[in-house]
């Protein structure tokens, strides 16, 4: 997601390139997948999803040995895949709790990777998805998991729309990072970079961001050839779109829902973390809602060194979502209440 801060490096680099890509400005536009619903019926495999147009979607699940008690659906973040949540999977299935994660379109070993299939669709899967995993799970509790990217999905999947059919969503890092909350530079270098050169594409190497404290797991993750390492212009363009969504979703964001957030999150800003808190949390009856920052969480606050707490927290609020938190509990974590600003725990080295 930190290759958004790069582009303006694109355009700043080379005046004359820049000039000729001007002559172009509105021959190109962002280039986003087209998707036409078909009469196939949507469907659940072992290791696949089959969506509501026919695209079938790569599928990974984890289920526990004993009874299931609980369902969760997680969604990826940007360029990562279903292989996210891996590493938590057995500690919820430890638990009673049964895993289903999906490749999302254009990420993973989805037929059209590195390619954006535009909000609406993302949420229709979503929507899709849902309805297979309750057929297949009658009267078991059913929460939704967005990481990051995911997050986001999540919230605008529930925008003008009936409220999604779960007993809870648990958003971690959700991808809020909205134009309105950027610098007026950003925005305006990434309407011209997905008008001039959509298919251009980038990488964050340069950039100075710590994206998680367990560098075992982010080597892992360079090494991994489903992880995609550059992105589109015309891609991230359409993730700051599916931003905006999910930013202005939230004052309608009725959910039963907890937020999770590290104060060491290089990737999404605490400012517009802080707007949706004031816009949902201090607007719902108290204990719908729950807002967390980890005092040394960083963005992937599942995969980080204390990711086990965040589990742990996860495990809490689904089993008893009005007690304290184990995190609460030893100092590891803050729950933001009342008209408390979250940037008040953010670490004070935090980079924007």
């Amino acid at each position: 997601m930190f290759v958004i801060r790069k582009i303006k490096d694109v355009f700043t680099s080379s005046p004359c390139y820049a000039l000729l890509c001007f002559c172009f400005l509105f021959s190109c536009a962002p280039n986003f997948e087209q998707h036409v619903v078909t009469a196939v019926e949507p469907r659940l495999d072992q290791t696949c999803f089959t969506s509501f147009d026919g695209t079938v979607l790569p599928l990974k699940t984890w289920f526990p040995a004993s009874t299931i008690q609980a369902v969760i659906i997680a969604l990826h973040g940007y360029n990562d895949y279903s292989n996210f949540i891996r590493d938590a999977a057995p500690y919820f299935n430890d638990h009673g709790i049964a895993i289903y994660a999906y490749d999302q379109r254009g990420f993973g070993e989805t037929l059209k990777r590195g390619r954006w299939s535009g909000c609406e669709t993302m949420c229709l899967d979503l929507r899709t998805i849902i309805t297979l995993v309750r057929k297949n799970h009658p009267g078991v509790p059913l929460y939704l998991l967005g990481d990051s990217m995911g997050g986001a999905v999540v919230m605008a999947a529930q925008e003008n729309k009936a409220p999604l059919p779960c007993s809870g969503i648990i958003l971690v890092a959700p991808a809020v990072w909205s134009r309105t909350t950027m610098p007026f530079y950003q925005r305006w270098v990434l309407w011209l970079g997905a008008r001039i050169a959509p298919w251009m594409e980038l990488t964050g190497e340069s950039l100075d961001i710590t994206a998680s404290d367990n560098e075992k797991m982010l080597k892992a993750l360079g090494r991994d050839p489903l992880v995609i390492k550059k992105s589109r212009i015309d891609s991230i363009f359409g993730l700051t779109n599916l931003m905006d969504t999910a930013y202005k979703a939230a004052p309608g964001f009725n959910e039963k829902a907890l937020f999770l957030y590290g104060a060491r999150d290089e990737i999404i800003p605490p400012r517009p973390m802080a707007d949706v808190y004031r816009q949902r949390l201090n607007a719902m009856p108290d204990g719908i809602q729950r807002f967390l920052v980890y005092n040394n969480g960083y963005h992937m606050l599942l995969r980080d060194l204390q990711a086990e707490v965040v589990w742990q927290d996860i495990i809490s609020w689904i089993d008893a979502p009005d007690r304290p938190f184990p995190s609460v509990l030893n100092d590891s974590a803050h729950e933001v209440t009342g008209e408390k600003d979250i940037t008040a725990y953010i670490y004070p080295g935090h980079k924007e």
